[in-house]
């Protein structure tokens, strides 16, 4: 992950996401967080930070990391806790952590060895957690991809889907196959999840039982699909996706057939839980990822660099799924990906590379959404 060089490299870590609007809501962030918390030269957390003037729809932020690489926090179904991935000592590579919304009690959950992404908590009940994983093979970090051929990302065929208790005990691999397995979340009702998969000789979404059972593919168009997240209603899949024809997919199944993939081009879309009344959401000739749905089921969060011309800052948008106006959500020149609402929708998380002590540096911000 270079960012392109900084916001680029953080788009190696696939989003995947969810959440359940009946759950219960969490203290308000206003209430577990004094506004009188310290600057940014301080040693607790979380900090107080102030939004760009154009951030209209964030209050009360705070960050609740300080340092390394941290991206892909995703609430609990309580409201209470998130989970996330992060690169820090003593590890060599992204591991899979838990903290509360204040950014203590950290706790390790994947085993501390290979290389993990993609973790989520299986909904309803926050008894068990999800995230991939390679340590099955190598306890060892897997090699970086070979520059030469350009900015690429990596489609390690050793990660598997593994389910675990949030303690990281009683670890149990989901619908295991060769090749690339990861990206999974699951729906508001705990009854599927929904994953990226190679299995098939092709990057597509799939969904499964919550214990692995019934394996069904979704998509079918050649190129990349993934990042999958439910809809708060559960019948709707936004993921993003590329779609190249012609010289450009000649060049898409060379890098795949190397564990490789040039994320440059990729779309937003939307399509029924069961793969079904396919759309396109965005159309820009840009980088869009990381979608997650608005709790009023008709806007869809995203991370896009649409707005600059050099293709290098990334920002949060809003799209409407029947309209498709867009909105710019974030306004800052740093990187701006991951976005995640609360259970109840109050809340809104997100990663980004602002108020950064080095460069490189990745954190995990909350605030309160207003709209």
């Amino acid at each position: 992950m270079s960012r392109a060089p900084i916001a680029l490299a953080l788009l190696l870590l696939t989003g995947c996401m969810d959440y359940d609007g009946n759950a219960p809501t969490a203290a308000p962030v206003s209430e577990a967080v004094p506004a009188t918390q310290p600057a940014a030269d301080a040693t607790t957390l979380p900090y107080a930070r102030e939004a760009h003037p154009e951030e209209k729809h964030f209050r009360n932020i705070r960050q609740l990391t300080d340092g390394g690489e941290n991206a892909e926090a995703y609430f609990s179904a309580d409201g209470k806790q998130l989970i996330f991935q992060s690169k820090r000592p003593p590890h060599q590579c992204d591991q899979i952590y838990t903290m509360n919304l204040d950014g203590g009690d950290l706790k390790l959950v994947s085993t501390g060895t290979g290389r993990t992404t993609c973790a989520y908590w299986l909904y309803p009940n926050d008894d068990k957690v999800l995230f991939s994983s390679t340590h099955a093979t190598s306890e060892m970090c897997p090699p970086v991809p070979d520059r030469s051929m350009g900015y690429v990302w990596p489609i390690y065929d050793s990660y598997e889907i593994y389910k675990a208790n949030p303690d990281g005990s009683g670890l149990e691999v989901l619908a295991p196959s060769p090749g690339y397995d990861a990206e999974a979340t699951m729906s508001p009702d705990g009854s599927r999840i929904c994953f990226t998969s190679m299995r098939d000789g092709d990057l597509e979404i799939y969904s499964m039982a919550p214990d692995g059972s019934d394996v069904r593919r979704l998509t079918n168009t050649p190129g990349y699909d993934g990042g999958p997240f439910y809809s708060p209603d559960g019948t709707k899949i936004i993921f993003r996706a590329s779609r190249p024809e012609g010289p450009a997919l000649e060049e898409y199944q060379l890098l795949l057939g190397r564990g490789l993939v040039r994320p440059t081009k990729l779309s937003i879309y939307m399509m029924d839980a069961d793969g079904s009344n396919l759309v396109q959401l965005t159309d820009n000739d840009a980088g869009n990822f990381c979608p997650f749905f608005h709790p009023d089921g008709k806007r869809v969060i995203f991370s896009s660099n649409m707005g600059d011309e050099r293709g290098r800052e990334f920002d949060l948008y809003s799209v409407h799924v029947d309209t498709r106006e867009i909105e710019r959500i974030t306004w800052t020149e740093d990187f701006d990906g991951f976005p995640m609402f609360s259970p109840d929708g109050r809340y809104f998380v997100w990663c980004s590379n602002r108020h950064n002590a080095q460069r490189g540096e990745t954190n995990i911000f909350i605030c309160e959404w207003v709209d």
